[in-house]
C-alpha cells in the first residue's frame, strides 16, 4: 500500500486539497487495520520522499532541476535559496517545497 502511494507523492501532494489529504489518510488508516502494522502519515511520507528525491537531484549535476538548488552565499549557513514565485502553481511545486523542507530540517 505504501509503495503505491509513495510512487509519485512528491509530485501531487503539494497541490492536494485538505479534503483529498484527509480522504487519503483515511485510506491509510484502513490499510493499517487490514495489515495490522502502523504506516507513516501522509505528511511524513511526503517529507521523507521529497528530501530523498531532492538529495538525488542535488547530487546529480546533469539533472535539469539541479540549478534550482542553490546555496545562499553565507559561509556559515548552508541553507538553500528559495525560489521567487508569483503564482500558487509554482508555490506548490516540488522544487519549492523540497527547498523549504531541507531548509527547515537544517534549522532544527
Amino acid at each position: 500500500m505504501e509503495s503505491v502511494i509513495t510512487s509519485s507523492i512528491s509530485v501531487w501532494f503539494g497541490s492536494a486539497t485538505s479534503q483529498s489529504e484527509h480522504r487519503l489518510q483515511r485510506i491509510m488508516w484502513c490499510a493499517e487495520r487490514i495489515i495490522g502494522c502502523p504506516l507513516l502519515s501522509i505528511t511524513n511520507l511526503h517529507s521523507a520522499r521529497s528530501k530523498k528525491r531532492a538529495r538525488k537531484i542535488t547530487a546529480d549535476p546533469s539533472h535539469p532541476g539541479h540549478a534550482l538548488f542553490q546555496h545562499l552565499p553565507s559561509l556559515r549557513n548552508q541553507r538553500l535559496r528559495a525560489l521567487k514565485t508569483r503564482t500558487t502553481r509554482l508555490l506548490h511545486s516540488f522544487f519549492l517545497q523540497a527547498i523549504t523542507l531541507i531548509n527547515f530540517h537544517k534549522l532544527s
